[in-house]
C-alpha cells in the first residue's frame, strides 16, 4: 500500500489529453502538487486513456503516486443504439478508477469497446460491458452530467436512487461512492444535498471532487478559448458551451477542506482511495507475436536456414555474372550476425520482417531497397528485407544491431504509398486483427498555430492577428517566449497594444497543448496476445486501429514496432516501370540495370534533376551536383550525407569538395585512418566511419563503438568525457601518441554531431540513382508516371506539365476514347488522364474508362450521355470534360 501526503487528493481531473477540453500539463500538475505536500493524483480524461502511460511514469519520476483512471460515457441504453435520451443526450459520466492491474486490464477493455462497439458522438460503454469489466475498479458517480445527478434533476429521484443501488451493488460495498463538488454552480448545491442524503440513508460513501480543466483560477478565460476551439464558436457566441464558473482548477488541500468543512469524511475518502489503488505498469520483456515454423524447427534455426538459402542463391546468381567475390569472407559475416542475433533473441523479428517484405514483393507491391541502418545488415539482405549487398560499399551490421545493445532492432520498410496498407492488412490477416494496429500521435498547437486560433476566437480582426502571427520567427518547434526574445517587433506590439497582450497571454497558456490525434505515418505494432490486455485502442477517423498510446509509450509497455512507410517514388518507379514494359521493353527490369551507366551520369552532372528522388529538393542540392561532378554510385552515396544543413555549415562539404579535386590536400596525422577516411577523402562524414576508428585505434568493443557514436551525436557532454578517457587510453595502448589521439578524439567529436548513417544514404542514394535513370532513358514514361501521382494536385501538375514542355516531352489534351484514368504514354507523347481534370476525379474516370472497355468507344457526346448514368456523371463532370475537349472531335456542338 503506497504511503499517501498530504490531507486530500484530487481524483477527478482532465489533462491535456482531454482534447481541447483539459488545460492540464504534467510536469505543472506534478510541481503544484508537490508544492502543496501532495504526493498522488488521479487522471480521469473524458472517455480515452491517452495519457495514461505518459502520466504513469512521469508521476513515478517526480515521486507522484499515480491513480490511474478515466471519465467513461455511458450510453443511456445499449452501445449499440445510436440514440439520444429524452433530454437530447447520448450518455452520461462515470468516474472509473483501477485500484490494480486487473482493474486496469477491465478498464483498458472498456474504454477500448467504447470506440470499437459504442461510439456515437462520444466513445461511449454501456451496463453489459460495466457488468462484464468492473473486477477491479472504483466508480464515482461524477459530475452534473453523471446517470444519478442527471436523473434527479430531471425529476427522476426513484430513478435514481434505484441507480445508485444498482452501482452499489454491481462495484460491490466499498467501491462505489457519491461524488460532490463545489463550483459555485446552484444546481450541484442542489445535488450535493440529495446525495449527502442518501449517503446517510443508504450507507454509501462520499467523494469530494473538483473536476480540474485547468491548473490555477486564472487560467479559465483560456480554457473558455480552449472550449470554443473544440466547438467551432468564439467568445461572441453567446450560446457556446462554456464552464459557469471560474472554480475548476486544481485547487489546494486547504481550499478543499474548508469547502467541505461540513462532510469531512468526503475529504478522508479521497486518501483512502489513494491508498487502496495501485496500478504496476512496469512491464517486462516484448510481447512477440507468434510466427508458426515448420514442423521440426525453432526460431533460430529457421532463421538461419532461411538466411543461407537466400546468401548461397546470391552468390550463385554473381558467379554466374562473372562476378568474383570472396565467397568465405560472405558466409563468415553471415554467421557472425546470425550468432548475434541469436543470442539477443531476435530471430523471430526477423523472419516477421521477411515474411511481410515477402508477401509484398510476392504480390507486386512495390519495396524500397532498404532504409535506416538495417541496410548495413548482411542478413537483411540474405531474407530479402533490404536489396543492398553491404559489403562492398562497407556498410556496418554494428550500426544497427551491437552486441550488448538492449533495444529491440529497428528495420523501417518502404512500401510503395498506394499499396502500403495491403501489407498490413495482410499481418493483421496473419497474427489476428485483435493483435495489430497503427500508432496514435497527436499534434499540439504550435506558436504561430495557436496566435491564430486565438485571435479568431476572440473576434479580432485577421489583418491584426495576422500581423502578430507573422512577426513569430519562421523557426521549427519556436516557443512563444522565444518569438518575443528574437523579434523586439513583437515584444513592442504585445506593450503598446491592449489586444495584443490579451490574446498573447492567453496563447501562451494554451500553446504546446496537444489540439488532435492522428495517425502515426509508419508506426505499426504486433502483439503475442490480444492488444487490449496490454493498453487501450482506438479507432481513427477512416476506421483504422490504433493504439491509444503514442509511439514512445507502446515500445515501454512491450510491443514490437514496425515501421511501414507509404513512399509515394516507389509507386512512381513502378508505374514508369510498368508503361516501359507496356510500350517498349517487355523484359524491363529496374534493379537490373548498371549502376555506371553513362548517360544517368551526365544528367546528374548537369544538375537536371527535377523528379530525381532526394535530388530534386533544392537549387543548392543542384548546385552541389555540379560542383561534386559525380562519376560512381559511391559519390551519390557521400553527396546525401553531405547535403545537410550541419555539413553546409560546418565547412565539411568545402573540404570534401577541395580534397576530392585535389588528393594532395588529404593528410593523415595516424596512418591507421587511411585505410577508414580514404572514401571520404579525410573527412568523417558518416557514424560508422566513427564507431570504426574507435574500435580499430583505440580498441572499443562494438557496443562501446555504437555508445560513443550516439553520446557524439546527441552531444551528451558526461557520457562523452567518460568515453574520451577510454578512447586516449585505448589508442596509447596501441601505440598511437596521447596527443595525436586527443587530438583525434576532438576531431571525431566535431563531425561526429554532423555525422550521417551510410547504410540509410546507401538505401536512398540506390532509389535516387534509379530515378535518375529513368529520367535519363525513359524521360516521357517516367514524367507520365510523375504526372499520375500528382492527380489531384492541380498546382502540381501545372509543374510537372512545364517541365515536360521543357523536355520536348509533348502532353496530349484528354480523350475519352484514348485517356485513361492515369497519364498514359502514346506514341511518344503523354497523354492527359481523365483523373486529372479538375472535377472529375477517379470514380468517374474509372466509370468511364470501365464502360469504353466493356462496350467500345463512344460515337459521339449523345451516344457517352445515353451509355452512362448522368446521375452519376454529374454536370460539373460533364462541364469539365467539355472544357478540357475531351470530346473532340465528336460534334459536341451538333450533340448540343
Amino acid at each position: 500500500m503506497p504511503a499517501i501526503q498530504g490531507d486530500f487528493v484530487h481524483l477527478h481531473l482532465h489533462s491535456q489529453y482531454s482534447l481541447l477540453d483539459g488545460a492540464i500539463r504534467f510536469p505543472k500538475l506534478f510541481d503544484k502538487l508537490s508544492a502543496n505536500g501532495v504526493n498522488a493524483v488521479a487522471l480521469t480524461d473524458h472517455g480515452n486513456m491517452f495519457g495514461v502511460y505518459d502520466f504513469y511514469r512521469q508521476a513515478k519520476a517526480y515521486g507522484i503516486h499515480p491513480i490511474i483512471g478515466c471519465e467513461v460515457y455511458v450510453a443511456p441504453e445499449s452501445r449499440h443504439k445510436k440514440k439520444r435520451d429524452s433530454k437530447g443526450d447520448t450518455s452520461n459520466h462515470l468516474i472509473l478508477l483501477a485500484k490494480d492491474n486487473v482493474g486496469y486490464r477491465n478498464l483498458t477493455r472498456l474504454v477500448s469497446l467504447a470506440y470499437m462497439e459504442g461510439f456515437y458522438y462520444k466513445p461511449r460503454i454501456d451496463h453489459e460491458l460495466l457488468e462484464k469489466y468492473h473486477e477491479g475498479l472504483i466508480a464515482l458517480s461524477a459530475c452534473l452530467k453523471g446517470e444519478i445527478p442527471s436523473l434527479f434533476l430531471s425529476n427522476n429521484k426513484d430513478q435514481a436512487l434505484e441507480r445508485i443501488r444498482y452501482y452499489r451493488s454491481l462495484f460491490g460495498d466499498g467501491n462505489f461512492y457519491l461524488e460532490i463538488q463545489s463550483n459555485g454552480i446552484r444546481e450541484q448545491d442542489v445535488v450535493n444535498d440529495f446525495l449527502k442524503q442518501l449517503s446517510r440513508d443508504e450507507g454509501i460513501p462520499l467523494i469530494a471532487t473538483n473536476d480540474c480543466h485547468y491548473l490555477e483560477r486564472e487560467d479559465a478565460q483560456a480554457h473558455e478559448v480552449l472550449l470554443c476551439l473544440q466547438t467551432g464558436k468564439t467568445l461572441l457566441d453567446k450560446h457556446r458551451m462554456r464552464f459557469q464558473t471560474d472554480e475548476f482548477f486544481l485547487k489546494t488541500p486547504d481550499e478543499m477542506m474548508k469547502q467541505f468543512q461540513d462532510v469531512p469524511e468526503a475529504i478522508e475518502n479521497t486518501l483512502e482511495i489513494a491508498k487502496r489503488c495501485e496500478v504496476d505498469l512496469s512491464f517486462k520483456g516484448y510481447h512477440f507475436p507468434t510466427y508458426e515454423l515448420p514442423e521440426g524447427q525453432d526460431h533460430d534455426s529457421y532463421l538461419e536456414e532461411k538466411a543461407a538459402r537466400g546468401l548461397e542463391a546470391y552468390l550463385k546468381s554473381m558467379r554466374e555474372k562473372g562476378e568474383n567475390l570472396d565467397e568465405d569472407l560472405y558466409r563468415e559475416r553471415l554467421s557472425y550476425e546470425l550468432e548475434t542475433i541469436k543470442q539477443m533473441g531476435f530471430s523471430d523479428y526477423f523472419l516477421i520482417v521477411s515474411d511481410f517484405v515477402g508477401y509484398a514483393k510476392e504480390n507486386q507491391i512495390p519495396v524500397g531497397p532498404g532504409r535506416g541502418s538495417a541496410a548495413g545488415s548482411l542478413v537483411s539482405f540474405a531474407l530479402g528485407i533490404t536489396e543492398i549487398d553491404p559489403i562492398p560499399y562497407n556498410l556496418m551490421f554494428e550500426r544497427f544491431l551491437a552486441p550488448g545493445r538492449v533495444s529491440m532492432p529497428d528495420i523501417d520498410c518502404d512500401f510503395s504509398e498506394e499499396k502500403r496498407d495491403r501489407v498490413i492488412q495482410y499481418v493483421a490477416d496473419k497474427y489476428g486483427h485483435d493483435r495489430v494496429a497503427q500508432i496514435i500521435t497527436f499534434s499540439s498547437m504550435s506558436a504561430k498555430a495557436v496566435v491564430r486560433d486565438v485571435g479568431r476566437v476572440l473576434g479580432m480582426p485577421y489583418g491584426d492577428v495576422d500581423r502578430v502571427a507573422k512577426a513569430i520567427p519562421s523557426v521549427t518547434k519556436i516557443t512563444l517566449d522565444e518569438a518575443i526574445r528574437l523579434n523586439p517587433k513583437l515584444k513592442e506590439m504585445i506593450e503598446s497594444d491592449a489586444k495584443v497582450a490579451r490574446l498573447i497571454k492567453i496563447a501562451r497558456t494554451l500553446e504546446g497543448l496537444n489540439r488532435h490525434s492522428s495517425t502515426h505515418a509508419a508506426g505499426v505494432v504486433v502483439s503475442s496476445k490480444p492488444l487490449m490486455e496490454l493498453l487501450p485502442v482506438y479507432v481513427g477517423q477512416k476506421e483504422e486501429f490504433l493504439t491509444q498510446y503514442d509511439m514512445s509509450c507502446v515500445e515501454s509497455v512491450g510491443l514490437v514496432k514496425f515501421d511501414f512507410l507509404g513512399l509515394k517514388t516507389l509507386s512512381i518507379m513502378d508505374r514508369a516501370s510498368t508503361l516501359i514494359r507496356e510500350g517498349r521493353d517487355p523484359e524491363f527490369d529496374l534493379k537490373a540495370v548498371p549502376l555506371d551507366d553513362k548517360k544517368t551520369f551526365a544528367l546528374l552532372r548537369k544538375g537536371d534533376v527535377p523528379g530525381v528522388f532526394q535530388l530534386e529538393s533544392s537549387s543548392g542540392m543542384r548546385d552541389l551536383l555540379v560542383r561534386m561532378k559525380p562519376k560512381a554510385f559511391e559519390d551519390l552515396i557521400d553527396l546525401l550525407a553531405l547535403y545537410r544543413p550541419g555539413p553546409l555549415e560546418s565547412g565539411m562539404v568545402d573540404d570534401y569538395i577541395k580534397r576530392r579535386r585535389n588528393k594532395k590536400l588529404i593528410t593523415y596525422d595516424i596512418p591507421e585512418l587511411k585505410e577508414i577516411l580514404d572514401d571520404t577523402y579525410g573527412v568523417i562524414l558518416y557514424q560508422e566511419q566513427v564507431m570504426q576508428i574507435a574500435m580499430k585505434l583505440a580498441g572499443f568493443t562494438p557496443s562501446d563503438a555504437d555508445r560513443l557514436r550516439k553520446a557524439m551525436g546527441k552531444k551528451k557532454a558526461d557520457e562523452m568525457a567518460k568515453l574520451r578517457e577510454k578512447f586516449v587510453e585505448g589508442a596509447v595502448q596501441r601505440g598511437i601518441d596521447q596527443e595525436k589521439a586527443e587530438k583525434l578524439y576532438d576531431q571525431m567529436a566535431k563531425f561526429a554531431s554532423y555525422g550521417f548513417n551510410k547504410s540509410h544514404s546507401t538505401a536512398y542514394a540506390m532509389i535516387a540513382y534509379q530515378t535518375a535513370y529513368l529520367k535519363a532513358h525513359y524521360p516521357t514514361e517516367f514524367m507520365a508516371a510523375i504526372l499520375s501521382s500528382e492527380i489531384g494536385k492541380a498546382e502540381k501538375l501545372a509543374h510537372y506539365i512545364d517541365r515536360c514542355r521543357g523536355m520536348n516531352i509533348e502532353v496530349l489534351p484528354p480523350d475519352v476514347n484514348r485517356s485513361d484514368i492515369d497519364f498514359t504514354v502514346e506514341d511518344g507523347k503523354i497523354r492527359f488522364g481523365l483523373a486529372g481534370i479538375k472535377n472529375v476525379g477517379e470514380g468517374a474516370a474509372e466509370m468511364i474508362v470501365r464502360e469504353r472497355n466493356e462496350q467500345g468507344h463512344f460515337d459521339s457526346f449523345l451516344d457517352f450521355c445515353t451509355r452512362l448514368d448522368l446521375r452519376k456523371v454529374n454536370k460539373r463532370v460533364l462541364e469539365s470534360l467539355i472544357k478540357c475537349g475531351a470530346f473532340d472531335p465528336m460534334g459536341i456542338s451538333r450533340a448540343q
